[in-house]
């Protein structure tokens, strides 16, 4: 009898991107997008989280060789620990993980209008993302999120597989790669109020972005303009007592200013 042979994934390489690949140029499916990954580079910024050998993108081609074939995925919003720094005037159009630099850690989808493509399994051309993801970069974590219901869903690579995590009681996820907490936030962001993915530390404090910093800093300044305004007003108030303490002791003959 023969044995059965024991069930092989596809070979994969990491090659770099072929100067004449075409990358896809798909408009974003939601308007919120967008500034949603903007909003989670930005609180990492302004938390001096980002370090210049990190690579954090939106929308970015991820590069890997699949059976011979070039696949790329351009997740809503990626992080990478280190990469390799690009000579001078060379600009990084894609990247590819283990050739260019460390893998990928963390990605993440905002869902769209294709039906469950951020958790598709295909496992054939064209893969699905979560299969790509999963099997093929083998990213720790990955996050779904659907900004149209606020609904958050965090996976972690455990055993090669993506396993769901459960949230904390605040409703929060723990991102390891990032020593982060993320979460759902609702609140406004240069004139929009959307139910935002946020960053909290381990301590539950909040991360801000670099606007609530900014009007941090202007109440401060305020709070201290004021504060000297009403030093001075006392100071002034306390000089015309003293005026007018003199002025009454001169009028009953007494030298305020001798000993």
């Amino acid at each position: 009898m023969v044995q059965a042979q024991p069930r092989t994934g596809p070979t994969i390489t990491w090659p770099p991107l072929p100067a004449d690949f075409l990358l896809p140029d798909d408009p974003v499916e939601n308007i919120q997008q967008p500034p949603l990954a903007a909003a989670l580079t930005d609180a990492l910024g302004a938390a001096q989280r980002l370090q210049p050998a990190m690579l954090v993108g939106s929308n970015f081609a991820l590069v890997a060789g699949v059976a011979g074939e070039t696949v790329v995925k351009a997740p809503d919003w990626f992080y990478v620990p280190r990469v390799h720094p690009l000579p001078p005037g060379v600009v990084r159009r894609s990247y590819t993980p283990n050739l260019e630099g460390d893998p990928v850690a963390v990605v993440m989808e905002f869902l769209s209008a294709e039906d469950n493509g951020e958790l598709s399994i295909r496992a054939i051309p064209p893969y699905g993302k979560l299969y790509v993801y999963e099997q093929i970069l083998q990213v720790p974590t990955y996050a779904i999120y659907d900004p149209l219901s606020a609904v958050l869903e965090v996976r972690q690579l455990q055993n090669g597989r993506y396993e769901a995590q459960t949230a904390n009681s605040l409703g929060r996820f723990w991102v390891p790669e990032l020593e982060l907490f993320l979460g759902v936030w609702q609140g406004e962001r240069l004139a929009q109020n959307l139910h935002w993915l946020r960053w909290w530390d381990a301590d539950g404090n909040l991360l801000p972005w670099s606007s609530e910093q900014a009007e941090t800093e202007r109440q401060r300044a305020e709070t201290e303009r004021q504060r000297a305004e009403t030093e001075s007003q006392r100071a002034e108030t306390e000089r015309q007592r003293a005026d007018r303490l003199a002025a009454l002791l001169r009028a009953q003959g007494i030298d305020p200013d001798q000993p």
